[in-house]
Formats: C-alpha cells, sequence, structure tokens
C-alpha cells in the first residue's frame, strides 16, 4: 500500500550540501511520522532525523543535530533532508521511512522504507 522511494544522494565534498528527497505513494504524508536512517559500511544502522506526522515538532541524532533539517510538503507527499556542512563520516547509505503513531528514533518501530540513498563525502 505505502511506497517510499528516496532520492538525491550523490558525491560531495566535505562541507558542501545535499537535499534528500523521499515521496510517499498509497498515502499522505500527514498519516506518518516520517524518519531518515543511515548505515555506513561496518557500522550499525543509525538514527537520523524524524518529523511528526502533524509536523509540528522534529528530532535529531546527536551527530547530525545543528547541520541537518528535516522537513515536508504536504502538497507534494515528499519529506526531504537538507544536509549541510557535510563531513566524511556522513557516507552512508541514507533511507527514509514511515510510521504510524509517534516519531521516535528506533528503526525496529517503522513499518515502511524506502531502498535508500547513497551519500558519499570526500576529503
Amino acid at each position: 500500500q505505502v511506497q517510499l522511494v528516496d532520492s538525491g544522494g550523490g558525491l560531495v565534498q566535505a562541507g558542501g550540501s545535499l537535499r534528500l528527497s523521499c515521496a510517499v505513494s498509497g498515502g499522505s504524508v500527514s498519516r506518518y511520522a516520517m524518519g531518515w536512517f543511515r548505515q555506513a559500511p561496518g557500522k550499525e544502522r543509525e538514527f537520523v532525523a524524524a518529523i511528526e506526522r502533524t509536523g509540528s515538532s522534529t528530532l535529531y541524532g546527536d551527530s547530525v543535530k545543528g547541520r541537518f533539517t528535516v522537513s515536508r510538503d504536504v502538497a507534494k507527499d515528499t519529506v526531504y533532508l537538507l544536509c549541510k556542512r557535510l563531513k566524511s563520516e556522513d557516507t552512508a547509505v541514507y533511507y527514509c521511512a514511515a510510521k504510524t503513531g509517534l516519531s521516535g528514533s528506533q528503526s525496529n518501530l517503522y513499518q515502511y522504507w524506502g531502498q535508500g540513498t547513497q551519500v558519499t563525502v570526500s576529503s
């Protein structure tokens, strides 16, 4: 029913920016809390950011707080992750995810996942 397509990844130099997108189909983005997670080679999946289903509040992982911003466009049923001042440690596959109820940082609580988009930050 619900499908997520994440995109916008690519190669960027350290200090640069990328804007990731997550298109939601099969339901309005307003029905779900949306999250972003990432997984780097040899590391566990890490919480990045989340936005509550009403869009009234956001959460961020400590490693990206102050640099990344999650937002949504209800009219486009799309969630964004603006990644600024990127560092080499940000290199990972980024996944968008959706869940019913409240937003959160626990990946196992999210029911729907995108296919992932690669972000590579070069030095």
